[in-house]
């Protein structure tokens, strides 16, 4: 077979990264939307006990997979090669593959699962497109050791919430991202939107470069040093913890009252909750509510129910109390009928 029919009958693959809350998962509805006429595939890895990624994306379908509890940021990784060669392996074939990883993964490994496996013959990877939170990108990302490799093994870096900030704050996050990575390809965005044949397709990713990387020594200091694993068999790790990061996970059969859950963002939530996303039920709408928070800013948006009601949250930071962010999300759920508003 010839490198151009190869090439041809290969499946494209782009890897998203980003730090938490920098907007990988805005993208990549935003994407999905522009490939209508295409079968994607996507791949999303979830830090934290539950996952709740799938409820986030648009036209979830059995096209998704979910890998959860961050198994993405570890090296060539068993679940991650299995699950892709499932898709591959569908009697429909896929025109593109995207493979969104946790905002605390390092894209180097996910990267090195397509080159140094049996994945090469069958996929090309296409880029690694990092998203750039212009709001909140500061020292918890450049003291971050996956944080800066986010941004020196992106092909292309997406700049995204540029509506809010000024010009001079753009300026300096750029200078900050050119300081880490001189020669960096960075886009604008408002809310991930970026024109598709400046994003997909674009054959930016290099081998070379990636495989002429002193690979092996950074594995063993990234994978074992950094990370509470337990490697004992190739089932899924337990991540207690992820460069000083961990996740709560909290569940509900009931719903919220929603002066409570406002109270808590309001008086009680900690300012090392550096992220937070979730599916929220309140007593007082018939509603599905998708919650965002990113930094101190946070979005609720409603939507039609598509599964079982229920309250899933994730909140991600530094730091934290584990049980008493668990008694205090407890506290939000509604006691009773008096909860409901007249």
């Amino acid at each position: 077979m010839t490198a151009t029919q190869q090439f041809a009958t290969t499946i494209p693959v782009t890897i998203l990264a980003g730090f938490l809350g920098a907007g990988k998962t805005t993208l990549l509805n935003y994407i999905l939307s522009c490939q209508k006429d295409m079968r994607t595939a996507v791949v999303v890895n979830e830090f934290g006990e539950i996952g709740i990624d799938n409820e986030l994306v648009i036209s979830a379908s059995e096209d998704m997979v979910e890998l959860s509890n961050g198994c993405i940021c570890c090296s060539i990784n068993g679940e991650l090669l299995n699950v892709i060669e499932r898709i591959l392996n569908r009697p429909d074939r896929i025109n593109y593959l995207i493979v969104e990883t946790t905002g605390l993964a390092d894209p180097l490994p996910v990267a090195m699962t397509f080159l140094g496996s049996r994945l090469r013959d069958l996929t090309r990877l296409d880029s690694i497109v990092t998203v750039v939170d212009a709001e909140n990108f500061g020292p918890r990302v450049l003291d971050s050791e996956v944080g800066r490799a986010q941004i020196i093994y992106s092909d292309l870096l997406l700049l995204n919430k540029c509506d809010l900030v000024s010009k001079e704050r753009l300026q300096i996050v750029e200078k900050h991202l050119h300081e880490l990575k001189t020669n960096a390809r960075i886009l604008y965005s408002i809310r991930g939107k970026v024109p598709m044949p400046l994003l997909l397709s674009v054959g930016l990713f290099e081998s070379d470069r990636v495989i002429k990387d002193d690979h092996d020594i950074y594995r063993q200091r990234h994978v074992h040093q950094d990370h509470d694993h337990k490697h004992i068999t190739i089932t899924k790790p337990k991540h207690e913890e992820i460069d000083g990061y961990t996740s709560l996970s909290f569940q509900s059969s009931r719903p919220f009252a929603l002066r409570k859950f406002q109270n808590f963002l309001d008086n009680q939530l900690p300012s090392d909750v550096f992220r937070a996303k979730g599916i929220l039920w309140f007593y007082e709408s018939e509603r599905r509510h998708i919650f965002h928070l990113a930094g101190k800013r946070f979005s609720i948006e409603d939507s039609d129910w598509r599964s079982i009601r229920k309250n899933e949250i994730v909140l991600i930071g530094c730091h934290l109390d584990h049980i008493t962010l668990q008694h205090q999300l407890q506290a939000c759920v509604a006691s009773d009928v008096g909860e409901r508003p007249n």
